[in-house]
């Protein structure tokens, strides 16, 4: 539904801003006179669709640490008595990142016009997402938004700090990995033909290996464009099954988690965004089955979406927490027999602390070890692939030579 935006007077005389949402600015003029307000200007808002055009979307990006910076600030300012309009006004100001200005800005109308702060943040899903938005509304409803916001920043810094350790442990890997492919591709290209000419000439029956060899270098060089091509478009295809079919990403969500090394370590993430979100909202007075909920969307995965939302069946029924997640090989017995111990003493927040606190130790021990047996993989590739095209070149060229 458009967005209004205004400019009246109220009954006492002072004039004030705000926005009020209509399908059409003869209705949002009649919303105001009913509020006994005489309006000073009104028009409509660009839509986000308009917003997004007149920017590049590369520069309309809010990350994570834009977004933690933001609740720590709303929550240092409401802690000191200033009204959620007057923060978010003086947010606009100390903002840096454009896009988030504006959408900030526009909150600030919406909370003047009337609007909650989840409500108004509910307008901008792109950017405040199911779980950003439920914790903000269980802090307006037990008034403890400003220690709500402190939860999520925490919460979201956290998530960001590990995050970046991942990224940054994979960057010398992939660093490595595009470049031997870069240098594999020129030495096909360029230098295997030039040497294999030579044996072409002779006429002589090649081996297979150097045959093969000569196969993938002519390839390369007259259909270099196809590989590009095929991969792009294996790659979209992928993206493409994975938002059209349930099932299909169902499947490769499962397929995630049995991918050698890489899968134990995507375990653990799914592991901690689950302790992590789900120990925030009960923190923030989310009731449990609304919390569960909210985390299934958040978590990542089909396989543990649908255990999640297994669990609130059972949890609705009656039953325990750890009934659904005790019979899946995909949580460790540790975490349901500790949730379990939680339940009993009503110590589940503090249980899932001390998960989330565990498995990200245990993330970070991955990583390293994941980079550390990447390297000598890496040389291991390396090595074959230069014996077998060294044996390739070589074999044959010796073979001439015996003939002599």
């Amino acid at each position: 539904m458009p967005v209004f935006d205004y400019k009246a007077k109220n009954p006492q005389g002072h004039t004030i801003e705000g926005a009020v949402e209509a399908p059409d600015d003869t209705v949002a003029a009649d919303v105001l006179i009913g509020k006994e307000l005489v309006i000073l200007t009104l028009k409509q808002r660009r839509s986000a669709l308009t917003n997004m055009i007149s920017k590049p979307a590369f520069l309309n990006q809010v990350t994570m640490k834009d977004l933690v910076v933001f609740s720590r600030q709303l929550s240092v300012m409401i802690s000191a008595n200033l009204t959620l309009v007057e923060a978010l006004k003086i947010l606009v100001k100390q903002t840096e990142n454009e896009r988030l200005k504006e959408i900030i800005s526009q909150i600030a109308d919406e909370v003047n016009g009337g609007a909650t702060l989840s409500q108004a943040m509910g307008h901008f899903s792109n950017v405040f997402d199911n779980f950003f938005i439920n914790m903000v509304r269980s802090g307006e409803t037990s008034g403890r938004l400003d220690e709500v916001l402190n939860y999520l920043a925490d919460q979201q810094e956290r998530d960001y700090d590990l995050m970046s350790r991942i990224k940054g442990a994979m960057i010398y890997p992939i660093f490595i990995i595009c470049a031997l492919v870069v240098v594999g591709g020129i030495m096909m290209v360029v230098v295997v033909p030039r040497l294999t000419a030579v044996l072409i000439e002779t006429g002589q029956d090649l081996p297979f290996a150097t045959r093969a060899l000569i196969a993938t270098s002519d390839f390369l060089k007259h259909y270099w464009w196809a590989l590009i091509v095929g991969v792009a478009g294996l790659v979209a295809g992928v993206k493409a099954l994975i938002k059209k079919s349930q099932q299909f990403k169902s499947y490769m969500d499962f397929f995630k988690l049995k991918i050698p090394v890489f899968g134990k370590l995507l375990r653990r993430i799914y592991l901690v965004r689950f302790t992590r979100s789900f120990g925030t909202l009960l923190e923030g007075g989310v009731p449990l089955t609304f919390a569960l909920e909210v985390v299934a969307e958040v978590v990542g995965n089909d396989l543990y979406k649908n255990l999640i939302l297994q669990t609130v069946k059972e949890v609705e029924d009656g039953h325990s927490l750890t009934t659904v997640l005790a019979q899946s090989k995909e949580v460790p017995n540790m975490m349901t027999n500790m949730l379990a111990a939680g339940e009993d003493t009503g110590k589940v927040n503090l249980v899932l602390e001390r998960l989330t606190d565990f498995y990200t130790r245990d993330i970070n021990a991955l990583v390293d070890n994941l980079v550390s047996l990447i390297e000598p993989i890496i040389m291991i590739v390396l090595g074959v692939a230069v014996g077998i095209i060294v044996a390739a070149i070589i074999l044959p060229m010796y073979n001439i030579a015996s003939g002599f």
